[in-house]
Order: structure tokens, then C-alpha cells, then sequence
């Protein structure tokens, strides 16, 4: 599976207007139909577009969104989430996070308390995560050993695609949350660098605005 292969599934998924639970079905679904090594390459095609994703600057944005509550899983989940926004989006929040100001699944959130944001609109996928693993159980059929015959696919695939450098768009070997997020480290709370790297952000995600203040959103953990 190339990337344009893997952009189009999760684009096709958009475009048919599902949403959480309904919009994991068609892909999940749609995954399974695929040959085993097809699905096997999604999901590391998801972890390199994880990995390339994985900036200080991009977590900075979720901190601030967030309130300054964004955990670890929470930020991964926020990652897939952005995937889920289409790749053009994806691609200008890698490249600039202060982008996600311009979207209107952010411009939403924006003013209003984050305890109240419902559960549909909060910035995340962490479903997206497993929807490989529970395509390749229905195509290979249930097994004791499937999930470790899947994630041991996965970390094969990416060891060959780093083997072999030359093939454009392959998924690099690069693992998934063992490493720290590129780029020079910063804090959502400095105001200062807030102001400079998320102009827009920072501004629309007041820290100890009308969307901050007290308690973060449930599942998730100061930094």
C-alpha cells in the first residue's frame, strides 16, 4: 500500500459522512477486504505518518487546545484525528500547527468550556489505532497468536522499507513512541513561545480563558 493508496481509504471514509463508531465500520470493512499484507501496510503506513507527525510544535497545539492536559495516548489520538481531516490538512498542520486554527472542526471548540465539548467533537481517533489489527483478524480469521503475528508484520515491513531507502514513500523504521518528538522542546504554558510558534492558537485556547481553567478534559493528564 502506497500513500496515495493509504490517503484515499481514509479520505473515502470521510467522504462518506460517517463519524466515530460508523465511520470505523467502513474502514475496518474496507480494510478487511484487502489482501493481508495490504492491511499489514496500512498500519505502518499509519506509523510513519505517526512518526512524521511527532513534533514538539504539533504537540505544543494539542497541549494548548487541550487546555495544557495532553497525555501521551491523548496526543497520539490527536494525531490520527488530524489524519482524519484529509491529507492536504494533515500535511499543512505537520508542516505549521497554527493551521488547525483555520479548520472548522477547531473553530468550533474555540470560546467554549472544554468540559463541555461533547464527546464526537473532541480532537482525537484512538480507534483509528486498532481498526488494523480488528481488519486483519477478520481477513486471516481468529487465532490465539494473530495479534503478535500482525504487530510482527508490521515491525517486518518497516524494517524491509528501511532496508531498502530508495523506494519513494515507503514507511520508515522509525518505532512508534519510543523516541521523543522531533524538534526543540517547549511548553504550551510559556505564553511568550506560544504566541510566537501558534499565533492563532494561542489566542483562540486561552490557557485561563473561557475554554481553560480547572480540570482538564476526563483521560487526560498534565504535562
Amino acid at each position: 500500500m502506497d500513500t496515495d493508496s493509504f490517503w484515499t481509504l481514509l479520505g473515502d471514509s470521510r467522504r462518506h459522512g460517517f463519524g466515530g463508531d460508523k465511520r470505523d465500520a467502513w474502514l475496518r470493512h474496507a480494510l478487511a477486504r484487502l489482501p493481508a499484507d495490504e492491511i499489514v501496510c496500512f498500519q505502518a503506513r499509519l506509523d510513519q505518518m505517526t512518526d512524521e507527525a511527532f513534533t514538539w510544535n504539533l504537540w505544543g497545539a494539542a497541549d494548548r487546545i487541550f487546555g495544557g492536559w495532553c497525555s501521551d495516548e491523548a496526543f497520539r489520538a490527536f494525531l490520527h484525528w488530524a489524519m482524519g481531516l484529509g491529507r492536504a490538512v494533515f500535511e499543512a498542520v505537520v508542516n505549521d500547527p497554527d493551521v488547525l486554527a483555520y479548520a472548522p472542526e477547531v473553530l468550533r471548540l474555540a470560546g467554549r468550556p472544554r468540559a463541555g465539548w461533547p464527546a464526537e467533537d473532541r480532537p482525537g481517533w484512538p480507534t483509528l489505532d486498532t481498526l488494523g489489527l480488528e481488519a486483519y483478524e477478520l481477513a486471516t480469521g481468529p487465532s490465539d497468536d494473530f495479534g503478535d503475528a500482525f504487530y510482527a508484520a508490521v515491525r517486518a515491513t518497516r524494517r524491509d522499507a528501511a532496508d531498502a531507502p530508495g523506494q519513494a514513500g515507503a514507511p520508515s523504521l522509525v518505532p512508534v513512541g519510543g523516541r521523543d518528538p522531533s524538534g526543540r522542546r517547549w511548553t504550551a504554558s510559556d505564553e511568550e513561545e506560544a504566541a510566537r510558534r501558534l499565533p492563532r492558537l494561542s489566542v483562540m485556547f486561552p490557557l485561563d480563558g473561557p475554554a481553560g481553567g480547572g480540570q482538564g478534559p476526563a483521560g487526560l493528564t498534565p504535562r
